[in-house]
């Protein structure tokens, strides 16, 4: 007779050891024919940011023109020639040496003038001339103001401060950067400006933000231009090619963070630069060419916005090659 089948038992938990063993076990089994997880990938660096920038950009050619304005490597400042002085709106005039520009804002009492070329004789021959050029008085200039303290634009301000009495005015770290760095051709200290300072002149007020990165005392200007019935809202980003240090950059990224809810609360919609890095001068001949045309310096505020998120894209590039590059501290055998 064959015996009934034993019953199968349930296997209750096992122990640790058991749990080892059996571990061990497997290990040593699959040893050599298990393949290893992958390694984490290695960062990408900047690369990833300058793509995602690029793709922002699309076929735009003043959001392409930052791309490569900060793009890596590229710190050569183009140099093309120097155009005519021009509007760019009834109460705003571009007055340029062509690889540097100055701005005037023309109010109902005098002009504000933002930026002030290299040297009293390019304050003279474009600035002044230029204003005369265009119809304006330049015996009403009033204030000049530096956007930072590099002598292509300050260079021309103690001439102007001068000749026609316009009050300088600089952010204070600005002011000490000059007053080292270039103590002879440097103006007068004058005026300081205060983060977020109004500015204002025959009714027209301009908001200068502190934006720290390019120079200690970076200011962008935020400010009201019209054409004809047409009001919009102007800003001017103080100085585009960034630092080189991660600490300097972070700076920096702060700084732009800070100012993009400023134009975004200010309802921004037109982009200017004291520099032809932004397709500007393109765009001053395409305003001479077809003056009752669209404004090609009114973006709109969404393209004013991605303007600027283009701007964040390229610099955290920058601040991640940076921090790639940075020497790391030898380990000290401490936790």
């Amino acid at each position: 007779m064959t015996p009934p089948p034993r019953p199968r038992s349930t296997p209750g938990p096992l122990s640790r050891r058991r749990f080892g063993q059996l571990a061990g076990l497997a290990l040593a089994a699959g040893a050599g024919s298990l393949p290893l997880a992958p390694a984490a990938a290695a960062p990408a660096g900047g690369q990833v940011h300058y793509d995602r920038a690029r793709r922002l950009a699309g076929d735009d050619p003043v959001l392409l023109a930052l791309v490569k304005a900060l793009a890596p490597g590229n710190g050569e400042v183009p140099r093309p020639r120097a155009p005519e002085p021009l509007k760019l709106f009834d109460d705003l005039a571009l007055l340029s040496a062509g690889w540097v520009s100055a701005m005037a804002v023309l109010t109902d009492d005098g002009i504000v003038l933002i930026d002030a070329l290299t040297s009293a004789r390019e304050a003279e021959d474009i600035i002044v001339q230029g204003l005369r050029t265009l119809g304006a008085d330049p015996e009403t200039l009033a204030y000049v103001v530096v956007t930072h303290g590099h002598d292509d634009h300050y260079g021309g301000a103690r001439y102007l401060a001068d000749r026609y009495g316009a009050r300088v005015m600089m952010a204070p770290a600005d002011w000490d950067l000059v007053a080292r760095t270039d103590p002879d051709r440097a103006p007068v200290r004058d005026l300081d400006i205060q983060d977020g300072q109004r500015l204002t002149l025959g009714g027209t007020s301009i908001r200068l933000h502190h934006t720290p990165g390019h120079t200690p005392g970076t200011v962008s200007p935020v400010f009201p231009v019209h054409a004809g019935h047409r009001r919009h809202t102007a800003m001017l980003w103080g100085g585009v090619n960034p630092p080189s240090t991660p600490a300097e950059l972070r700076t920096y990224l702060a700084s732009l963070d800070s100012f993009r809810d400023r134009t975004r609360e200010a309802w921004v919609d037109v982009e200017l630069s004291n520099h032809p890095n932004d397709y500007g001068l393109q765009r001053a001949e395409q305003l001479r060419n077809d003056p009752h045309g669209p404004n090609p310096f009114v973006l709109g505020r969404p393209r004013t916005q991605r303007y600027l998120k283009v701007m964040d894209l390229m610099l955290h590039g920058r601040l991640a090659d940076a921090e790639a590059a940075a020497p790391t501290r030898p380990d000290t055998g401490t936790a």
